[in-house]
């Protein structure tokens, strides 16, 4: 269903209403910061128009027509394409940092905090699988300056993992030889389920969540410790 709105700037702008809704995830509050409205739609666009097609063979033509807009109305918004990729590439690793942060910092012992995090972490990237593989894979298609932008809010995700894997190994918890080859292992374990998870499959966000997060704490050693005690054992 198609309307014509009056976009802010004054010109008129065919509007598709059932744009704003990405491939396979939930309409997007997680977009609400972006405004205005035709803004967020345009993002949104590039979402799906970037996991579907890769950065490099999406225009923005590609772009504005998900949107059911104008070439021309994209760039009163967006300067560029890659100014697009970037506002999704920041908020998508502020959520993802804001993530391990939470879980760092929430207390417990480091198996518990280790597994609050993984569950959230994993169930993020498949809830938001669109969106993850976008933010997660197609950081080389950025320009320097946000290239780097981007690279840092990475590494603070990357810290929290190792703290919390560094607690479990002071306090006795956790075996870990190898603290930040354990660290990037467990990162990438959880980003590659944006790359499969499909909705409609045979287990959902939260199940693959509790399943990865069983498997990291294998991986760092409190596997069969943690199984008699976590939350709703017997």
């Amino acid at each position: 269903m198609s309307a014509v709105e009056r976009d802010p700037e004054g010109s008129d702008e065919v509007v598709d209403e059932s744009a704003g809704e990405a491939a396979g995830e939930p309409d997007d509050a997680a977009w609400a910061e972006v405004t205005p409205d035709a803004a967020r739609r345009l993002l949104v666009a590039a979402v799906d128009a970037f996991a579907e097609r890769g950065y490099h063979a999406t225009t923005t033509r590609d772009i504005a027509g998900r949107a059911g807009m104008s070439p021309a109305a994209l760039y009163i918004h967006y300067k560029t394409k890659e100014e697009l990729l970037h506002r999704i590439s920041r908020i998508g690793h502020d959520r993802a940092l804001k993530i391990m942060r939470d879980a760092a910092d929430s207390g417990g012992t480091a198996a518990e905090r280790l597994d609050r995090a993984v569950r959230s972490f994993v169930g993020w990237h498949a809830l938001r699988h669109t969106t993850a593989r976008v933010v997660q894979y197609e950081l080389d298609a950025l320009g320097p300056e946000h290239r780097a932008e981007i690279i840092e809010l990475r590494r603070g995700t990357d810290a929290a993992v190792r703290e919390m894997i560094s607690d479990g190994v002071r306090d006795g918890e956790f075996e870990v030889p190898d603290i930040p080859g354990t660290t990037l292992a467990v990162i990438s374990l959880c980003i590659d389920v944006a790359r499969w998870f499909k909705v409609g499959g045979t287990r959902t966000p939260e199940e693959i969540g509790a399943l990865y997060a069983g498997l990291v704490l294998r991986m760092v050693g409190a596997g069969e410790k943690w199984a008699d005690v976590r939350p709703g054992s017997a």
